[in-house]
């Protein structure tokens, strides 16, 4: 922990807490607390500095970090100082915790794990644990004026729910982590509305009649207000530029000038807007419009919206989609429809505690696959996915390391085919 080398011992920090607590991420279930007696003692013995910032708390299945983003990137363009909570990370620790786009400031980082190593040997929280309480006492040592927080796993239990947030999002509910959330919809949503708290308004991103219930009874045991952003407005991707047109009965923004990161975007701009008019509505902090169509112009040097559909080459595509999930699966399905290419290449790796037979039913059958294990534990081993996907009768082969899959699809593409890398965030993060 102590080489002369700052650099050097970033790294070593970050690996000292891979080694030492649990992480989701590499290990799976084993990793996840049920309950956030960790979180507060962490919080109390560092001052709960969670009180010390206005926040935004945003939890859901698919597009949750989507919209952190973009919230992030228009609260900056407002002039906010802003701090910024994702998870996981695809390539930087840093990505995790950032104040006005930048990485957290890695000797601090450094300080305080070896000022509270104590204090970890005492708790033993998991790893998402300490840096969830890491990142709110930078917030409040960085005195941001607001933070957007998004959760990690579900809502309820999740460590990020000590919070009082002035607002709180849901962006849509889907399949999962069942074997942590629960085996239906309504189950699922019930752990995700756990963020719901006493008078704080609640947005829902996307009506769906299967749980909407569930979002209505909390709201109201919880006094608290509850909009539906797509009741509200509609975002439409123009597919001659890859831009995005906002409509509503107003017409208050006719147009959106932000980077294409794929058609189910569409649902998160609308969501984002909202929540700003809502927050303005409400008069809880004051956000203009050219704060709000600049945040989304310049979301890619703000806040990069990373493996979300990221062109990496054009000659042949090669795009990293970091979809992992059923539905998000099923939107990459509808977008790929769409490639003009003659042929169509996927590099596709898992993790093996996720029922994966759902995704593979949904994609296309005259793809041709590289199967990959991303280099964690977790990962489902590429031998095994294969053997899996041809019960489906998906076309390919194992090729081990991610590298080693992408390598083979660029030597196979042509340069009017596309690759696809998708199914893992961690896939992704490795060739990104």
């Amino acid at each position: 922990m102590n080489p002369a080398s700052i650099k050097a011992t970033y790294f070593e920090t970050i690996q000292f807490l891979y080694t030492k607590l649990p992480m989701f991420e590499r290990s799976g279930p084993v990793a996840f607390k049920k309950d956030l007696t960790n979180t507060l003692a962490l919080c109390q013995r560092l001052g709960n500095p969670q009180l010390e910032f206005k926040s935004i708390h945003i939890a859901g299945t698919n597009g949750k970090g989507s919209v952190c983003s973009m919230l992030a990137s228009i609260l900056m363009e407002a002039g906010y100082k802003t701090g910024l909570y994702m998870s996981p990370h695809y390539k930087d620790f840093g990505e995790r915790i950032r104040v006005n786009g930048k990485y957290i400031n890695r000797t601090y980082f450094i300080e305080f794990v070896q000022k509270h190593q104590d204090l970890i040997q005492e708790i033993k929280p998991s790893f998402f644990e300490i840096t969830v309480a890491l990142a709110f006492k930078y917030f409040a040592d960085k005195k941001v004026d607001i933070a957007i927080i998004e959760t990690g796993l579900g809502g309820r239990l999740d460590s990020t729910n000590v919070i009082t947030p002035m607002m709180s999002i849901i962006t849509n509910i889907g399949y999962d982590h069942q074997n942590l959330l629960g085996n239906t919809l309504p189950k699922i949503a019930a752990e995700k509305a756990g963020i719901i708290k006493e008078k704080v308004p609640v947005l829902i991103g996307e009506f769906q009649p299967d749980v909407m219930s569930v979002f209505e009874r909390k709201a109201k045991s919880m006094n608290s207000q509850l909009r539906i952003a797509s009741k509200l407005g509609k975002v439409m991707t123009q597919v001659t530029t890859s831009r995005y047109v906002y409509r509503t009965a107003s017409k208050k923004y006719t147009k959106l000038d932000m980077p294409f990161h794929g058609i189910y975007q569409e649902r998160n701009i609308n969501t984002v807007i909202q929540t700003i008019d809502w927050i303005n509505e409400l008069n809880l902090i004051k956000i203009g419009k050219k704060a709000l169509l600049d945040g989304l112009k310049h979301i890619d040097r703000n806040v990069p919206l990373i493996g979300r559909w990221q062109i990496l080459n054009t000659k042949p595509w090669i795009v990293a989609e970091a979809a992992h999930n059923l539905d998000g699966i099923r939107m990459l399905t509808v977008k790929i429809r769409n490639l003009k290419s003659k042929k169509l290449h996927i590099v596709f790796g898992t993790v093996k505690d996720k029922d994966i037979t759902p995704v593979l039913k949904l994609l296309p059958k005259d793809a041709l696959y590289y199967f990959v294990k991303a280099d964690l534990p977790r990962a489902m081993d590429d031998r095994i996915l294969l053997e899996k996907a041809n019960l489906f009768r998906l076309q390919g082969a194992a090729y081990g390391p991610v590298k080693s899959g992408l390598s083979a699809a660029k030597k196979n593409a042509r340069k009017n085919e596309a690759i696809i890398i998708t199914g893992s965030i961690f896939v992704v993060g490795e060739v990104i």
